[in-house]
């Protein structure tokens, strides 16, 4: 049975669809009942982990016209951007790129998804000009000034990813571990929201297309084609949104042992046209493939499954502040990927808002104050435990249970694809 687009659109409009979250699917099926096409019409997917192919555009009036001819460097809060590809001679105005892993040259593990988690928030950022003549000039901005703000991916939302180990002797500083990786298998990370992730759900890009609206970071945006090494094993998406419209919550910085990263949050709705559809999105965390990558050579040393890390697994982090010794020099203060904790006097400050919950604090903490399940990987006879997750499953089924109502209310409209993407 094959049903079009346009009868599902048709239905949402009558207020007649069924609209569920991939998690609501999921748990029915691991309560033993079967997914039917008949009983779905939509089924909204998301994921939330540290994307590093994120760049910006920005558009904004820095001086009065013909303070200078044109800007050579600008820097946002000490980021650098990148400065055009159109000129503005005389205007005053730039126009600037952006990327996410840019880091500051004043803030110390700050970087561009810092910068852009900060203008989304509504604070001021320091712009700092130096023109082509070697005058330098500087202004304060925020989101509200930038008349032109956008947010890319230039390779987001992979369809899952892998877990990462150090079998070598030595510690490794890496992007996929925030303090660094111990050697001889000591810990393992992973990226990858399992079960509710978008392509996971859609694998052949049958309903997701150029496009195809999604939400990025709470904003609506459009797929724009494959991303960046995409291919039909792997596939990954390209989008954008105007971050006029984004909620501080699902972005922001994600510090690593080698600089900082950038978060970014996508919710896609699957419209279900095909059963080879639903029986994609029916697959469970114990049936989607972990494999396990050698961080130093990246090649894999095994497979695990997302069951082995979200099965039974603690969604968040949870404080025990009574817990907290009162460490001089507290350890998660100083590994925290976020900065959501802090040290006050002689107690440890945990902002649950910042909090990403990737569970660095658990493995960190002396006086064992931070609690969570992760689960662990399994190389041969070896059980590697999980010690830092760069994928927010907690926040990422918030998103699509945001998505879903926001449909059913009749706020975002789901569009058909103008093209297929061929990954």
């Amino acid at each position: 049975m094959v049903r079009s687009f346009l009868e599902i659109a048709r239905r949402i409009e009558r207020k007649e669809a069924v609209v569920m979250t991939a998690q609501e699917i999921c748990d029915l099926v691991e309560g033993g009942e079967r997914a039917k096409l008949e009983d779905v019409d939509v089924v909204t997917t998301a994921t939330r982990a540290v994307m590093s192919g994120t760049y910006a555009l920005f558009s904004f009036p820095v001086a009065k016209p013909h303070s200078f001819v044109r800007a050579r460097n600008v820097w946002l809060n000490g980021v650098p951007a990148y400065v055009g590809p159109c000129p503005n001679e005389n205007l005053g105005i730039l126009d600037l790129m952006v990327f996410g892993i840019a880091r500051s040259r004043r803030y110390p593990g700050y970087g561009g998804g810092h910068l852009f988690r900060d203008l989304v928030e509504g604070k001021e950022v320091h712009v700092e000009v130096e023109a082509d003549d070697c005058r330098t000039l500087s202004r304060d901005v925020t989101l509200t000034e930038m008349p032109h703000a956008r947010l890319f991916g230039s390779r987001h939302a992979f369809k899952n990813y892998a877990a990462f180990v150090n079998p070598g002797a030595d510690p490794v500083s890496t992007i996929f571990h925030v303090s660094g990786f111990s050697p001889r298998l000591s810990g393992a990370t992973f990226s990858g929201c399992g079960q509710i992730n978008p392509l996971k759900s859609d694998p052949l890009l049958e309903a997701v297309g150029i496009g195809t609206r999604i939400l990025l970071n709470g904003a609506e945006g459009f797929v724009i084609g494959a991303g960046t090494r995409s291919c039909p094993e792997k596939p990954n998406l390209s989008g954008f949104a105007d971050m006029h419209h984004m909620t501080p919550e699902y972005m922001g910085g994600f510090l690593t042992s080698a600089g900082p990263e950038c978060i970014c949050s996508w919710a896609v709705p699957i419209p279900v046209i095909s059963k080879t559809i639903l029986d994609h999105i029916a697959r469970l965390d114990r049936e989607i493939p972990l494999p396990v990558m050698d961080v130093i050579t990246r090649q894999p040393m095994g497979e695990a499954s997302y069951g082995d890390v979200w099965d039974g697994a603690d969604l968040n982090v949870e404080f025990y502040p009574d817990r907290c010794i009162g460490c001089a020099g507290c350890r998660v203060e100083e590994v925290c990927p976020l900065g959501a904790v802090s040290f006050d006097g002689d107690k440890a400050r945990w902002d649950a808002r910042r909090c990403f919950h990737c569970g660095i604090c658990v493995s960190e903490c002396a006086g064992n104050a931070f609690r969570c399940n992760m689960g662990s990987v399994r190389l041969g006879s070896c059980s590697i435990p999980v010690v830092l997750r760069q994928s927010d499953r907690l926040r990422a089924i918030r998103l699509a249970k945001d998505l879903k109502n926001r449909i059913l209310d009749g706020t975002f409209r789901i569009s058909d694809p103008v093209e297929r993407i061929a990954p």
